[in-house]
């Protein structure tokens, strides 16, 4: 049991965002203790069970009612341990693929548009005031934007130098400091700073602040937080990265 358990936790990614990192990613660990060994649950069945399970929930977003908001925050919570779980389940099953992981991330960014756009939607319902809606349009580009200047930045560099994208991986590496294996001390000190993490604002801090938001029943104050923090983060990102193409081409990168 603690071998396999081992070589799950494993699997798990090292860099996580906030709230997969120490929530919904050692759930899926969890259920990968039993899943992996099911011989017709595959990686990419498991992304399109997340996907039809997120799909629920933004419909029962925009149903509206305080049952269906519930139930909403429970599903995105499952898909979203399901979309941890593929990932893991690939790894530990050594059968990775990039058509497999190209998938994931393009579920998980539409993901986002509907679970968000529904909120708008529904926030709208309430109020009756369309500043929800223009909220949320404005978090959804802005946070698209985050994505889409990453892979503009990674094309361009790529293009000057071919050998970028792996030279990024190895700079990126993240050195395991927690985790089976480690004392309390060392997971409680991993913890805390895992803390800082919230403050990116990205789809690990969504899954809590949106379920958060529908229980409580809190759409519009949340809807100003996603915009505010997209528009933000959307706009110093691409400046940032575009103020790394220039400097990039002043320096090598290190090996």
């Amino acid at each position: 049991m603690t071998g396999k358990l081992t070589l799950l936790w494993a699997t798990k990614t090292r860099d996580d965002e906030w709230w997969s990192s120490f929530v919904t990613s050692p759930l899926a660990i969890l259920a990968n203790y039993g899943a992996v060994d099911v011989p017709w649950m595959t990686p990419n069945r498991i992304t399109a069970a997340s996907f039809l399970v997120a799909l629920m929930a933004s419909i029962g977003i925009v149903v509206g009612g305080t049952a269906c908001f519930i139930a909403a925050a429970v599903l995105i919570h499952i898909s979203h341990i399901l979309d941890c779980m593929d990932g893991q389940m690939a790894r530990y099953s050594k059968v990775t693929s990039p058509v497999g992981s190209y998938f994931d991330r393009l579920t998980d960014q539409v993901q986002v548009t509907l679970w968000f756009g529904a909120a708008g939607y529904a926030a709208y319902a309430q109020s009756a005031s369309v500043v929800p809606v223009f909220l949320a349009m404005t978090g959804i580009a802005f946070y698209g934007l985050r994505g889409y200047a990453k892979y503009v930045a990674l094309e361009i560099e790529t293009a000057r130098n071919p050998n970028y994208p792996g030279d990024m991986v190895r700079l990126k590496q993240v050195e395991k400091v927690a985790g089976l294996g480690f004392g309390l001390r060392a997971n409680w000190t991993w913890f805390l700073h895992e803390q800082r993490k919230v403050f990116a604002v990205d789809e690990g801090v969504f899954i809590f602040m949106l379920s958060a938001a529908l229980v409580f029943d809190q759409l519009t104050p949340m809807l100003w937080i996603f915009a505010a923090s997209q528009l933000f983060w959307g706009t110093y990102k691409s400046w940032l990265r575009g103020k790394n193409i220039g400097e990039n081409r002043k320096r090598a990168l290190p090996k």
